[in-house]
């Protein structure tokens, strides 16, 4: 596939505690296959599904980060983003640098505090297959403030928006050339812990979710919302044994 416009999710990577163990389980659970780089990216881990790289995974950056998956959005000037995204009120984690020549990244907080971060694309497109078995298939930012996330992603993005329902509640699409490329889901109820910050939550594509989230918990991860259907299909929030989060969905 070509690569993703800009503005859509182009790739997500994950940082944890124990790199080798966090191979041994993705592997596991998506058939992945690790390609890993020399001492020059820290080991950084590309994996790939039927020889096509798919999501990236490396240490921790500095003591008291938590193992947690990112999400990066296809951008055709980093800088500008950057800069779109102090005008709207985040904050710039890591400014825009050169990745050699695969490309150049940044990081952010949206102003709720959600990292997110942008790719523009060198040698290094990002993910090159979506939404088949051990691929991403779509990503989503669970906040406090939708309003305030929809102005926000608005104005960095250029997203319009449409109101549904996930389960029967209220659900947004975030919209670009009339294509959905990813969600908003506002975290109020009792279902969501009061410490819990706003984040964004990746989601792979399984065949079987009960089967797969019953093989993660089999490889050391821990089921955390089960097997539940919906419009979108059937759907397991899990998380690997290192703390992780990530969600499954069959569709």
């Amino acid at each position: 596939m070509t690569a993703p416009s800009p503005g859509a999710p182009t790739w997500v990577d994950l940082a944890t505690a124990d790199l080798a163990d966090a191979t041994r389980f993705y592997t596991g659970m998506f058939g992945w296959t690790a390609d890993v780089s020399g001492d020059d990216f820290g080991g950084y881990t590309t994996f790939l599904r039927n020889g096509l790289p798919v999501a990236g995974a490396g240490p921790l950056f500095g003591e008291g980060q938590p193992t947690a998956w990112s999400t990066y959005f296809a951008a055709a000037d980093a800088d500008a983003v950057a800069a779109r995204v102090e005008a709207a009120g985040g904050k710039v984690l890591v400014a825009p640098f050169d990745v050699v020549d695969q490309g150049r990244m940044a990081a952010f907080l949206d102003p709720a505090g959600a990292p997110f971060s942008v790719w523009e694309a060198g040698t290094m497109r990002g993910a090159e297959v979506f939404n088949i078995p051990g691929a991403l298939s779509w990503t989503e930012l669970n906040t406090r403030d939708a309003a305030g996330a929809m102005a926000f992603y608005g104005m960095v993005f250029g997203w319009e928006y449409r109101d549904t329902q996930v389960g029967g509640l209220p659900y947004v699409l975030c919209e670009q050339h009339r294509q959905s490329v990813a969600g908003i889901q506002l975290m109020v109820g009792n279902g969501w812990p009061d410490d819990l910050p706003p984040h964004w939550l990746v989601y792979f594509a399984v065949g079987d979710c009960d089967a797969a989230a019953e093989h993660a918990y089999r490889l050391g991860g821990r089921i955390v919302h089960p097997p539940t259907t919906i419009s979108a299909g059937r759907y397991a929030l899990l998380t690997d044994p290192q703390g992780g989060s990530f969600a499954i969905l069959a569709p």
